[in-house]
């Protein structure tokens, strides 16, 4: 029987030894031109289309989240739909040549990732951190949530022997077999490691900031969704509840709270019941706020990828068997309000105010308790509304009309595919990015000289004004 100290210490080493490897492969590989990469993101990509299902079935047996034909898709949109949006563009090598401003932008990658993986999405985080990494010439080292190790450790296996056989060196992409917190750790300061790309609960992304390392991370998914009074109601239900259950609610981005205007109350309680919703009554909503918020205030993890049956029989509900999602009609906003906070699973909040004004405010309130910089949903038709709520909503991603989980990630939209969303600084987060392969680079400039410096004590107070101005009129000519 290992003791936790000595867990520790092997953790420790082996990460050592992973990063050591890695730096190794590195070397190689930041001698690969564009072409040579392209080569191998593409035998990524096939591999984890090949193990598509075995992935998706392995994932939902060790973890008990979700389910397998949904995560199946979710690998396959790491697999195919993330590597089709990056096989042509250039993240090594000269990007841009500017010709007429004579600068020349050059990718260089930045050496060895760090990348943290939920238990969430295990596979297909692994899929999609592989390929950007690859396809920008950099090597990445994952760090597994202890409780998706086994799929983690196979998804890697697949896809570093995928990689290799299409030329990749030898330690490039790699994976943690002993997940502790000193072996993470240790993955995150060491001096090898260039990059962390950090998808986890708030406290693993907080390390990561806190590392001394740069990092990419991402913040909580608490997005609300504003049904307007313009929006086709049967529609915007289906495309909030088709969110709400992909993958039993697992995407950050998927919706959180439903928020309407008392005006249209019954006609979007009668197409929720229509559908599958189920809104609970204020025992039963007590009923089960007690049991999916733990005593220090935090989600209970026993909901977490679950069905709404399953959630309900839980918490000791009994609801239709044709349930698909709990909603529980809310007011207030703020810790003790579970049905206001993030719920990876398909249970919602249901908020009704008495006019757009209220409406606003209260989309602001919650997402500044949580959710700031992520995800806000919108359906409607009327554009000026869509607009002013663009304006003042603090988030990265505004979604119109479209599923959230699906259209943040840039399946149902025209957003860069990607499953690491960027929160800006408003959500704690380095960047607003849908991350990719550019966010996990640096570009070398080189800029030649264009006009001739003049020495400023040389000349009169005219002189130089006179100076200024046809500096600016020719840069303006050009």
């Amino acid at each position: 029987m290992i003791n936790v100290k000595d867990k520790d210490l092997m953790s420790v080493q082996e990460a050592r030894e992973l990063l050591k490897n890695a730096k190794c492969a590195h070397d190689t590989l930041s001698s690969f031109s564009q072409e040579q990469l392209n080569t191998i993101i593409k035998a990524v990509s096939e591999a984890g289309m090949q193990y598509k299902a075995h992935l998706a079935k392995m994932a939902v047996e060790e973890t008990g989240f979700g389910n397998a034909k949904d995560k199946e898709l979710k690998n396959q949109f790491a697999a195919q739909d993330i590597y089709n949006a990056i096989k042509d563009t250039p993240a090594v090598g000269i990007l841009r040549d500017d010709t007429q401003n004579k600068v020349l932008d050059i990718g260089v990658s930045v050496g060895v990732i760090c990348g943290i993986v939920p238990s969430t999405n295990p596979t297909s985080t692994v899929i999609f951190k592989t390929l950007i990494a690859l396809k920008s010439g950099n090597c990445i080292v994952f760090s597994p949530h202890p409780g998706a190790k086994n799929c983690i450790l196979e998804t890697v296996k697949i896809l570093s022997q995928a990689a290799e056989d299409a030329g990749c060196p030898k330690g490039a992409v790699s994976c943690l077999s002993i997940p502790t917190p000193a072996g993470t750790n240790e993955l995150m300061t060491h001096k090898t490691t260039a990059l962390i790309l950090a998808t986890g609960g708030p406290g693993m992304v907080r390390s990561a900031y806190s590392s001394g390392k740069p990092a990419i991370g991402v913040g909580a998914g608490n997005g609300p969704a504003f049904i307007d009074k313009s929006a086709d109601i049967k529609t915007a239900i289906k495309r909030i509840f088709t969110s709400k259950t992909f993958d039993n609610g697992t995407i950050c981005a998927s919706e959180q709270s439903i928020i309407i205007e008392k005006s249209i109350q019954s006609q979007v309680e009668a197409e929720i019941s229509a559908q599958g919703g189920y809104i609970l009554n204020e025992s039963e909503k007590e009923k089960l706020s007690g049991f999916i918020l733990r005593p220090n205030g935090s989600m209970n993890p026993a909901i977490v990828g679950k069905t709404a049956l399953e959630i309900a029989r839980l918490s000791g509900l009994s609801v239709p068997e044709n349930t698909a999602v709990l909603l529980a009609r809310e007011t207030k906003v703020g810790f003790g309000v579970p049905f206001s906070q993030e719920k990876l699973a398909p249970v919602l909040g249901f908020y009704v105010e008495n006019s757009v004004e209220d409406i606003q405010k209260k989309v602001i309130e919650i997402l500044k308790f949580e959710g700031a910089g992520h995800t806000f949903a919108i359906h409607a038709e009327n554009k000026e509304l869509i607009r002013q709520f663009a304006l003042s909503v603090p988030v990265s991603r505004i979604l119109v009309n479209t599923p959230a989980a699906l259209g943040g990630i840039g399946k149902t939209t025209n957003l860069f595919p990607s499953l690491t969303l960027g929160c800006g600084a408003v959500g704690g987060s380095s960047s607003s990015n849908n991350i990719g392969p550019l966010d996990i680079i640096n570009i070398r400039r080189v800029a030649y000289g264009v006009r001739e410096a003049e020495n400023p004590s040389s000349l009169s107070e005219n002189q130089m004004i006179e100076t200024v101005i046809r500096q600016v009129m020719e840069k303006l000519m050009q």
